[in-house]
């Protein structure tokens, strides 16, 4: 990695870090005083593992629809393409405990519900793609090393 890229993701050095982990990205000012943190939500080790498919399309739809319960702030919640975790922007919240708290609650969520939201032809772009027993594993897993959440880049760093 020589040259700086453009796309913050492609400057970290993904051998380096150790999943499971939350952690900001960024910070972007907008030309009215609004804030956006964007934070890295890190499920599966970089180049090692990956979320299948129609758990992490489940679990993006749940987490999607609850989050916004806990939070008022969001602005959006998405898959990163590598099937290793997701992106979160809030607007106007810089409090990382919570967005771990938020974050908690959200995966209990998950645990707890008996249908994938959005699950159907009319609302979901693919809508025979999905598992809620798969997305329930994937919360679990997260729920499962909490503790790790702050430790991007393990006990070696």
């Amino acid at each position: 990695m020589s040259k700086k890229m453009n796309v913050e993701s492609f400057n970290l050095d993904h051998t380096k870090v150790r999943a499971p982990y939350v952690r900001l990205v960024g910070i972007t000012k907008g030309q009215n005083g609004d804030t956006i943190h964007k934070y890295d939500i890190r499920f599966k080790q970089p180049n090692q593992a990956h979320m299948e498919m129609d758990g992490l399309h489940s679990i993006e739809h749940l987490m999607a629809e609850n989050i916004r319960n806990h939070l008022g702030n969001v602005i959006d919640i998405g898959p990163m393409g590598c099937q290793t975790g997701f992106y979160l922007s809030v607007i106007n919240h810089d409090d990382y405990d919570e967005i771990l708290d938020v974050l908690e609650k959200t995966f209990r969520d998950v645990l707890e519900a008996d249908e994938v939201p959005a699950c159907n032809e009319v609302q979901c772009g693919w809508a025979a793609n999905h598992s809620l027993e798969g997305a329930k594993e994937l919360a679990q897993e997260m729920l499962d090393h909490k503790d790790e959440w702050k430790d991007v880049f393990g006990e070696e760093a």
